[in-house]
């Protein structure tokens, strides 16, 4: 059969653009060889998202007192905390698969590889069955990164060693893990495991924690993960698995860390390698398939969005670069806006941010400003958070008195972080945000006490 519009992958960029596609009237074909949802909704955002609520309440409820809320033998159960994880993640796929269902999308259930391209399309070979697509988008999500460690696939085969998708499903809590990476999935698991009773340590090479983030919201956020317990080795590189443990170089010495767990969770690289890609001359760059802003790859008619771009790997930029490649698809004339992406941290306390860091934008050599407050000057945040040390970050382009990016680290960052998107995107002044009604008493109401520093 020809199809308008063929898919492969399943996972936020691939599921979406099936969705639009399929509304506006196109024949679409969804080629998934694992399960639709992808990485995200099958083992990654949804279900560590599940977790650390749990965690989150758990460790509410263990510190209550300093709100006046006293409790007596609170435990938590980690295998209905799992059981509910599958409950959530079986729920929205269920959903997922529906809605494709209901708009008339095809779904193959297999590993797909585009063949070649004819007069009538590209030609991909799924489960030894032949389709072909009028245009193609290639949404294969990532895989997460395995380094060449001595001893590293042997851990891996029995157990020992597992990445972020086993560590979602783990049975019984390891009295102790060591993560190597320090950034935000092995924050997040790392949270998660601190407060269900492992002892954690996390290995990273950088000299701090959590990626590109802010460096001042960075160091905050190490403060509060080590006043939870979590151990932390910076400027390590693990050189070794071994036989109960692993081993790490700093300053020239091997040190070991024993434990009963392993994650190895020092990041994603996209998935194309077996797709094909090859047999019509799509350009890479490395292993990420090179798009411009409209996610058009150089060959016309071919797409890619999701991880394996490697533009941004996160959902919600998988999502929009979806609805992009559908409408330019359509003929519409539509972009994304690379500079105003947010990104979240779902530790306790969250971190949150977008657009430029006062690093990044000083490297770049931007005129800018920076306006820094206490989370404290927010009523309500002072009212939920005993001892908190939350700070908000603005930088200000000086040029044209808008804002070149909006860091956070506190509760409720994650649903902030959208007005500051908007902000940055639509670059907006601060004479006009500074007119901006903020509800009250509200932990948002940082940003608008920020605007007039």
């Amino acid at each position: 059969m020809i199809y308008d519009l063929a898919v492969i992958g399943g996972g936020p960029a691939g599921y979406l653009a099936a969705e639009r596609a399929a509304q506006a009237g196109l024949k679409v074909v969804l080629f998934e060889q694992r399960n639709v949802g992808g990485v995200c909704l099958n083992e990654g955002c949804i279900p560590t998202k599940t977790l650390l609520y749990s965690a989150k309440l758990f460790d509410g409820a263990r510190n209550g007192g300093k709100y006046g809320v006293h409790t007596q033998d609170i435990t938590i159960d980690h295998t209905a905390v799992i059981a509910r994880k599958d409950k959530v993640v079986r729920m929205l796929v269920g959903s997922v698969k529906s809605t494709l269902t209901a708009l008339g999308v095809d779904m193959v259930l297999a590993q797909a590889r585009v063949t070649g391209r004819s007069d009538d399309g590209f030609s991909i070979l799924a489960k030894d069955e032949a389709y072909v697509g009028k245009s193609l988008l290639i949404a294969a999500g990532s895989e997460p990164v395995l380094p060449p460690i001595y001893g590293l696939k042997e851990a891996l085969a029995s157990g020992f060693a597992i990445t972020s998708r086993e560590a979602l499903s783990i049975k019984t809590v390891p009295a102790s893990i060591a993560i190597i990476g320090g950034g935000v999935i092995g924050l997040e698991i790392a949270s998660y495991y601190r407060s269900v009773g492992s002892s954690v340590t996390v290995i990273e090479m950088l000299d701090h924690i959590a990626g590109p983030v802010d460096c001042e919201i960075s160091a905050i956020l190490q403060k509060n993960l080590s006043r939870k317990g979590i151990d932390f080795r910076l400027g390590s590189k693990v050189t070794e698995f071994r036989d109960g443990g692993v081993t790490y170089q700093k300053n020239g010495n091997d040190i070991d860390v024993f434990c009963d767990q392993v994650l190895v969770s020092i990041g994603r690289r996209p998935s194309s390698q077996g797709l094909g890609l090859e047999t019509i001359g799509v350009e890479m760059d490395g292993a990420a398939i090179r798009t411009d802003d409209r996610c058009r790859t150089n060959v016309p008619g071919v797409y890619a969005a999701g991880d394996v771009n490697g533009r941004s790997m996160l959902a919600h930029t998988a999502y929009r670069e979806a609805e992009v490649a559908v409408a330019n698809l359509l003929g519409q004339d539509d972009k994304v806006d690379y500079r105003s992406i947010p990104a979240v941290i779902y530790t306790n306390p969250e971190v949150a941010g977008v657009g430029e860091t006062e690093q990044s934008a000083r490297e770049k050599g931007l005129d800018c400003s920076v306006r820094t407050l206490s989370m404290r000057y927010s009523g309500r945040y002072v009212a939920e958070n005993e001892g908190g040390d939350g700070i908000c970050k603005l930088v200000v382009n000086n040029s044209d008195d808008t804002l070149l990016g909006v860091h956070l680290i506190a509760n409720y960052a994650s649903e902030i972080i959208y007005a500051a998107t908007l902000m940055v995107g639509r670059k907006l002044s601060i004479a006009e945000l500074q007119k901006t009604v903020f509800p009250h008493p509200t932990v948002v109401e940082a940003i608008r006490e920020a605007l007039f520093v």
